[in-house]
């Protein structure tokens, strides 16, 4: 009876040293899967509008939340373009992310290189997550915060037809207008499947962006 009762218990320990192990295991650092991230849809805006501070300040609001989710060793960069303004050239958001491949926190490519992330890419609503691999809400879900401001065509490049798509390069929560993308490929606008360019945005204004299905998200992409 004394041999069957250590013999139950060794193999009980046995099994519980085993079960430990294997959550060692598969146990993933935090941070770990962060590290190989070089793309993310921000989880939120600046708070005002489409006044991000300029570039600089949507860079810097890019370094924060991939930093806050413990992705180090990086130069991040916002997907926006700007008008030429106060002796500053312009800018297009395609000439200032680097050269790809880019992948979402998952590890999964949305794009191989700047080419094709404006040609056949793998921009969708499963694909384009957060800094923290969370989707967004889209169209027909609430709030839908599927227009993403970008200030840029299709190709990537500044519309320069002399009127402000960029809400005074991303200074104004208040007047002008901004181009945004759909990230989620569906909706309304003048290319409703476009992931940066579908339509303009009704105004700078958080209450504005918010009114036609946007939230002052923006894309993020890693230049090394």
């Amino acid at each position: 009876m004394r041999k069957t009762v250590m013999l139950g218990i060794a193999v009980l320990l046995l099994a519980t040293l085993a079960d430990a192990s294997t959550e060692a295991v598969e146990a993933v650092p935090p941070g770990a899967q962060a590290s190989g991230m070089s793309f993310f849809i921000t989880s939120s805006g600046a708070g005002n509008g489409a006044d991000l501070g300029g570039l600089a300040g949507a860079d810097a609001r890019c370094e924060m939340l991939a930093r806050a989710v413990g992705s180090e060793g990086k130069t991040w960069r916002a997907y926006l373009s700007v008008q030429a303004a106060d002796g500053q050239r312009s800018v297009n958001a395609r000439d200032r992310i680097g050269r790809g491949p880019w992948r979402n926190v998952e590890g999964v490519v949305v794009a191989t290189d700047v080419d094709n992330l404006h040609g056949d890419n793998n921009m969708t609503k499963q694909t384009v997550l957060t800094e923290s691999g969370a989707m967004v809400r889209a169209r027909g879900e609430t709030p839908n915060r599927h227009d993403i401001l970008t200030g840029a065509q299709v190709d990537g490049t500044l519309l320069a037809d002399g009127e402000d798509h960029t809400c005074s390069n991303w200074t104004s929560g208040a007047d002008g207008s901004a181009l945004v993308g759909h990230f989620d490929r569906t909706g309304g606008g003048g290319n409703p499947t476009s992931w940066n360019s579908a339509h303009g945005s009704r105004g700078c204004s958080q209450e504005n962006l918010q009114a036609t299905g946007g939230d002052g998200l923006f894309y993020c992409f890693a230049i090394d």
